[in-house]
């Protein structure tokens, strides 16, 4: 049994005004409204969509 490593992360800018592949990026990430949480497997996919849209976000 293995446990999977989780990475939360939050929107703490609004997406609006950024590019339209941002805006699915963040809604890829579960994430609707500002200061809206999710909680995510740690996997490089998911780590690079975090790097993409690192200026709208924050990992806690």
């Amino acid at each position: 049994m293995t446990t999977k490593q989780t990475v939360t992360v939050q929107l703490i800018r609004s997406p609006i005004g950024c590019q339209e592949s941002h805006r699915a990026t963040v809604r890829g990430l579960g994430l609707r409204k500002i200061r809206s949480t999710s909680e995510l497997v740690d996997t490089p996919e998911v780590r690079g969509m975090i790097n993409k849209i690192s200026y709208l976000v924050k990992v806690l």
